[in-house]
C-alpha cells in the first residue's frame, strides 16, 4: 500500500512538474536545462507526497489540483539542493546519482537555476485551484518554511556557522527543525490548506510534520556515516569530513536512531483525532525513519 501511495505520488508529482518547468527547447535553454537537470535527476518526491496525503486526510479523497501544490513544493526544496551543493557552501559533485547542477552547467547556471525555481514555485502557488484565502495562507507558510526565521535558510546559516565547532543540543535541534523540518511541516500544512482544513487540524499537521521532519534529518544523519555514496546516491561522509554539527556526532548512532523512533512515536500522537485516515501518514513517518538512503 505505502509503496503504491509512494509511487502514485511520485507519477503526479512529475507530470505536474513537466507541465509546469519550460522545456529545455524554451529560450534560453540553459536555464531551462539545468533545471530539469536537477528536478527530473530522481528523487522520492517526500514532501508532494506528504502534502497530497494531508490533503486526502483532511478531505476523504485526493483533492483536485492539489499535485500542483506538491509540484511546487518540490521546485522549492530543488533549489535549495542545487544551492546546498554549491562550492560555497556543502561543495558536493553528486547528487541523487548524478553530477551536481554547478558540475553540469557551471556555478553561475546553477545559481540562476536555483533562483529560477524558487520564482517559478511561486507562480505556480499564485495560480493554484482552491479558494483565494486559502492561497494566501498557503504561500505565507511556504515562505514562512523556506525563510531565515525558524525556516530553511535560517537552519542552513546557522548550519554553516556551526561547522568545526561542537554544538550543543539545542543548536542541533534548532538547524534539524529549520533546515529540514521547516518545509517538510510547510507541505502538510498546506495540504491540509488546500483541503479546507479547521485551524485546530493545522495545529496538528504542524507538530506532526516538526516531530517526522525533524526524525527525517537525524536518520539522515545516520544514512552519511553508515551508507555508501552508491547506496545514498550522493557523497557519503561528506557531514564529517566538513566537520558538521549531526545527530551521530554528538549523541553516537544508536542514541540517534532512538531519539528518531521517539519523535514518530510522538507525531503519531498528533493524529490521534484523525482516525483511520490517518494511516497512510503514520505509514509514511515509519518509512522515514526505516529508510536506507
Amino acid at each position: 500500500m505505502l509503496k503504491e501511495t509512494l509511487e502514485q505520488g511520485r507519477q503526479l508529482t512529475d507530470a505536474a512538474l513537466d507541465r509546469l518547468i519550460p522545456l529545455e527547447t524554451q529560450h534560453p535553454a540553459s536555464i531551462h536545462k539545468a533545471m530539469r537537470h536537477s528536478v527530473f535527476a530522481g528523487g522520492k518526491r517526500l514532501r508532494p507526497v506528504l502534502c497530497m496525503e494531508a490533503g486526502r486526510m483532511v478531505a476523504g479523497s485526493l483533492p483536485a489540483g492539489i499535485e500542483e501544490l506538491g509540484a511546487a513544493l518540490e521546485m522549492l526544496h530543488t533549489y535549495s539542493l542545487i544551492h546546498d551543493d554549491l562550492p560555497a557552501l556543502d561543495n558536493d559533485d553528486l547528487r541523487r546519482g548524478r553530477p551536481t547542477c554547478h558540475k553540469a552547467f557551471g556555478e553561475a547556471i546553477a545559481i540562476l537555476a536555483g533562483d529560477a525555481l524558487q520564482t517559478q514555485a511561486y507562480e505556480v502557488l499564485a495560480r493554484l485551484k482552491c479558494p483565494a484565502e486559502a492561497r494566501v495562507r498557503i504561500v505565507e507558510e511556504i515562505a514562512r518554511g523556506t525563510g531565515t526565521v525558524d525556516g530553511m535558510i535560517g537552519g542552513q546559516v546557522v548550519d554553516l556557522e556551526a561547522e568545526h565547532t561542537r554544538p550543543t543540543a539545542e543548536m542541533l535541534e534548532y538547524i534539524h527543525r529549520s533546515k529540514t523540518a521547516a518545509l517538510i511541516t510547510a507541505s502538510l500544512v498546506s495540504g491540509g490548506l488546500y483541503a479546507g482544513t479547521k485551524d485546530s487540524q493545522v495545529a496538528k499537521l504542524r507538530a506532526f510534520g516538526l516531530a517526522i521532519g525533524l526524525a527525517f534529518q537525524i536518520v539522515d544523519d545516520v544514512l552519511d556515516v553508515t551508507q555508501t555514496s552508491e547506496q545514498l546516491g550522493k557523497t557519503a561522509g561528506k557531514d564529517t569530513a566538513s566537520e558538521k554539527a549531526t545527530y551521530p556526532a554528538l549523541f553516537g548512532i544508536d542514541a540517534s536512531v532512538r531519539k528518531a523512533g521517539a519523535l514518530v512515536n510522538e507525531a503519531f500522537s498528533e493524529l490521534e483525532s484523525f482516525g483511520e485516515r490517518a494511516e497512510t501518514l503514520r505509514e509514511l513517518a515509519r518509512f522515514l525513519v526505516e529508510r536506507k538512503k
